[in-house]
Formats: structure tokens, C-alpha cells, sequence
């Protein structure tokens, strides 16, 4: 029987509510902690969960004997409260991306070992059936070698939005536009799905936002280390938001794919997940009938939860359940740090309109932010 975690929160946001809520349906977890730096704030938000409320992380733990932090904090500020638990005996999950830099990421990852913590990254979008499938098809070697891959994000974003938080949209506190704050799941997936990348040729845009600073489109060819080939096109452009694919083709012919969005985009606290997740793409010889038995399990799931709760509870459940068995977590900072250094490839491709060769290193020679500036 798992043992019963205490969990607390940094940053009582719109995303921070999502956590809190899958946390109580968890049996075995306590909403225990929430911190932020307005004092105020904190205990507003804690009293709706019979939680404390803090504006210091390490007291947090240390009070309310927490386990575990999950990191709701604006991008570009997740590195203090992670050190912070971190160093005061807390594992630590954080909102996707793991840190708007490779810096941080490193910073955050170095302090994991060193403290002897679990260090994760959400990425609740693994945990969607219509992936699973994409995954398992992959293992199972249905695909033959997967040798292309596509990724595909058109959403919208209008200037209320980004007028609806004072972080949004800007290089300081957002740390980037499309690429950091509405792709880093799809991004996470291609890595998850096609493994490691030996260099990518990115280009990036705004387009047609000019009362913010960041990014509202991006491009990329990926060159994996299998050899396999793939493409990225992201864009917060298209009105009103029309759909999320990673679409996966093997040596054989065979082809997979998930549409994880779909309808209005899904913004957090603001408007809800309006379709279920598909798999819109399925041609492997003898299996072409499943595409419509897979749609129908998937939309009666979608009709019997709330999907913007549902699957980060499924994964912060298979987090305390590694943490129960001692296991390695299912998603690593290692691998969230991927995620960071594809976006960041892509910042640097298109200041030196060069290639990017893989591994990549924090720059610390340069401070025009990885080429954002």
C-alpha cells in the first residue's frame, strides 16, 4: 500500500488550481503547502484545500514535512523554488517547460543529484491514450525503423490573453512565446517518441502580434541520431485555435499519429479542453479498422472526466507511485531539459541562420538570451 504524500504548491496561479484539484482526487495525497511571494495570496488559495499558506519554500517543507513541490511558477522563475525544495529534502515536479534556459535546467538537475531528489517535468500528454498507442506501435516494432516525423501546433492567442497575466508575452518573464509556453508538450513528445537529436535548422517569428515580445511562430527540420528526419511548425496565429498532431511514419509504409488538440485552444483557468484526444492517423496493415473503436474509447473518457485535471493526476499518481517503489521517475528533468534544448536550438539556428549541432551547452559568453534578443 503506498505510503501517504504531502504535497505543496509554488505559485497559486490559473495552473496551479489544476494541481491542487487532481491532488485531492489522489487517494494517498495531501494538499499540505502553498507559496508564493505575495503572503496574502498564498493563504487565500490554501484555505479553499485546508492547506498553509507560506511565502518562504524551504519553511514550507520543513513545516508541513512535505514530500514532494510542484512548481507552478512563471517560467523563467523556476529555478529558485526547485533549489530551494530541492535543498530542503523535498522531490520536485515542475510545470512544463523544466526552465526557459539550459542553465537552469543543468542548475536544477546538478541539485537533484547532489540532494539525492527526484527531479520531474509535467508532461501529461504521455498519459493520453491516443499516444500510448503511438508508443506501444513504435515498441512493438509495427512501424519498422521510424524514419519521419511531423509536428504540428496552430492555436490562437489575442491580446487579451496576454494582457490576462503580467508575465505573458514578454522575454523577462515569460521566456519565450509558442515554443516555451504552448509547445513544449508536443516538442516533448516528438523526443519521447523518435529518441535523441543530432541537429535541427530552426527559423522563428512574430507575425502578427506586435504588442508583445515574444515568438508567435517557429519552424524546424530535426535531424535525429537514428537518421530519421523531422519537422516542426508551430504557430499561436491561427484563429480560433484549430489543432495539436504528432504524426509518426516508419520504414514500412506504416503510419501513426495523435491529435492531442483539437477546437479552441485549451488555456488554463481561462477556457476549457473543448475535444477529446484522437488518434487521427493509423495505417498499419491490418490494424486500419481500429481508428474508429480507438475514437470511440476516447470520446467516452473524454465525457466521464475533466481532461485538464484528469491526466496530470495520472501523472503525478505515477510519480508518488516511482517514489513508493524507489523507482527512477517515468518523465526525467534529463528528459525535460531535451524539450528546453530543442526550443533553445531553434533560438540559436535562427540568430546564426546555421544549423544547430547536438549536445548544446548554456551559453555563458553571450546575454542576448540563446539569440531571443
Amino acid at each position: 500500500m503506498m505510503k501517504r504524500y504531502n504535497i505543496g504548491i509554488v505559485g497559486p496561479g490559473k495552473v496551479a488550481k489544476l494541481h491542487a484539484e487532481a491532488i485531492r482526487a489522489i487517494n494517498g495525497a495531501s494538499l499540505s503547502g502553498i507559496c508564493s511571494r505575495s503572503l496574502e495570496r498564498a493563504r487565500d488559495f490554501a484555505n479553499g484545500y485546508g492547506a498553509g499558506g507560506y511565502d518562504d519554500v524551504a519553511r514550507m517543507v520543513e513545516r508541513e514535512h512535505l514530500d514532494m513541490v510542484i512548481i507552478c511558477t512563471p517560467h523563467p522563475n523556476h529555478l529558485v523554488p526547485t533549489l530551494d525544495a530541492l535543498q530542503a529534502g523535498a522531490h520536485v515536479l515542475v510545470e512544463k517547460p523544466l526552465a526557459s534556459t539550459l542553465q537552469d535546467c543543468d542548475a536544477m538537475i546538478n541539485e537533484a543529484h547532489k540532494a539525492g531528489r527526484h527531479l520531474s517535468v509535467i508532461s501529461q500528454r504521455r498519459w493520453y491514450p491516443p499516444v500510448i498507442r503511438v508508443k506501444d506501435a513504435i515498441q512493438q516494432g509495427k512501424l519498422g525503423k521510424p524514419v519521419l516525423a511531423t509536428v504540428n501546433m496552430l492555436g490562437w492567442r489575442d491580446e487579451q490573453y496576454y494582457q490576462s497575466d503580467p508575465w505573458r508575452g514578454s522575454w523577462d518573464m515569460e521566456g519565450g512565446g509558442v515554443m516555451v509556453n504552448q509547445a513544449p508538450h508536443q516538442l516533448d513528445l516528438l523526443c519521447w517518441l523518435m529518441g535523441p537529436i543530432a541537429e535541427v535548422y530552426g527559423q522563428w517569428a512574430n507575425l502578427n502580434h506586435p504588442y508583445i515580445e515574444v515568438e508567435d511562430t517557429a519552424l524546424a527540420i530535426v535531424k535525429f541520431k537514428s537518421g530519421a528526419l523531422g519537422n516542426i511548425i508551430l504557430s499561436n496565429s491561427q484563429k480560433p485555435g484549430i489543432y495539436g498532431k504528432v504524426h509518426v511514419h516508419g520504414e514500412n509504409g506504416a503510419s501513426v499519429g495523435a491529435q492531442t488538440e483539437g477546437g479552441s485552444m485549451f488555456i488554463a483557468g481561462m477556457a476549457p479542453i473543448t475535444e477529446p484526444a484522437v488518434n487521427d492517423l493509423w495505417t498499419i496493415p491490418g490494424e486500419e479498422q481500429l481508428l474508429q473503436e480507438f475514437n470511440d474509447v476516447d470520446h467516452r473518457l473524454f465525457d466521464q472526466v475533466d481532461p485538464m485535471v484528469y491526466f496530470i493526476q495520472k501523472q503525478i499518481e505515477a510519480y508518488l507511485e516511482d517514489l513508493d517503489r524507489n523507482r527512477t521517475p517515468g518523465v526525467t528533468g534529463e528528459e525535460g531539459r531535451q524539450t528546453v534544448e530543442l526550443f533553445t536550438a531553434i533560438y540559436r539556428s535562427t540568430r546564426g541562420n546555421l544549423p544547430v549541432k547536438f549536445p548544446l551547452e548554456p551559453e555563458t559568453d553571450r546575454d542576448d538570451f540563446d539569440g531571443r534578443k
